[in-house]
């Protein structure tokens, strides 16, 4: 029986590497996005995923999209949470529009979209949620204390989650990338990048999306279901949990 799997942010950067990654294991894919069309249908006619607009943040909207999804491509029996936003600004600077704009697209999405299938899984008795975390979820970073206290909220969502399903086939497990080679990354200036962000990593460069996307088709597998609560850091070493 082939699975199918839906990616949330699947058309771009991270995104993009896990639906590819996904698709070559055989999986039905559904990739979701929030705005930008030129991308998506980009994406769409170079791997033949299907691809879904709808913002994340609105749990009406994740209902609509998530029936439409199960309705054309198949029930869900992998979610991946990986869509995600920054807007990062000193704490004391930071709006209340800012503060929940992250929150709710980075932390209310895991609630979101992990209600949509989760009744489906637990009638199937399989399925795997996977969350795309991130290093300044365990560690902090400045300008970010919207961004990193969502994305440890990632992280304590993906331990009590996976305390309830794990009985019923369900696992539920989190992912922690370091600076990764993407368009956000990528323009980070390259004298910042070589004097400031390299050396802090021990490995000396900067994680490729695809390493992402194995260790997700790792934790999608059906042989990977003994392992759940936990937060696999793919970070070069530069933090160590």
């Amino acid at each position: 029986m082939t699975r199918t799997a839906l990616v949330t942010g699947g058309t771009r950067g991270i995104g993009a590497a896990i639906s590819k990654a996904l698709k070559g294991a055989g999986y039905n894919v559904a990739a979701s996005y929030a705005g930008n069309d030129e991308a998506a249908a980009k994406f769409k006619a170079e791997t033949g995923i299907a691809v879904y607009k709808w913002d994340v943040a609105s749990f009406e909207a994740c209902a609509e999209g998530v029936k439409k999804v199960e309705a054309e491509v198949g029930s869900v029996d992998v979610l991946v949470n990986n869509a995600g936003i920054t807007r990062d600004v000193p704490f004391h600077k930071m709006t209340l529009d800012q503060w929940n704009a992250v929150i709710n697209t980075n932390l209310g999405s895991l609630f979101n979209m992990s209600r949509q299938v989760i009744e489906g899984m637990r009638s199937r008795k399989f399925g795997r949620i996977i969350n795309i975390s991130s290093i300044n979820g365990q560690k902090g970073q400045f300008g970010q204390v919207n961004y990193s206290a969502s994305k440890a909220g990632d992280i304590g969502f993906t331990k009590a989650l996976a305390l309830e399903t794990a009985r019923g086939g369900i696992t539920v497990n989190a992912i922690c990338p370091g600076y990764i080679n993407t368009e956000m990354v990528q323009a980070v200036p390259k004298d910042v990048l070589e004097q400031k962000i390299l050396p802090l990593i021990p490995s000396n460069r900067l994680g490729e999306p695809e390493e992402i996307a194995r260790a997700v088709v790792f934790l999608a597998a059906e042989d990977a279901g003994f392992v759940t609560g936990s937060t696999l850091t793919v970070n070069g070493g530069q933090y160590l949990a």
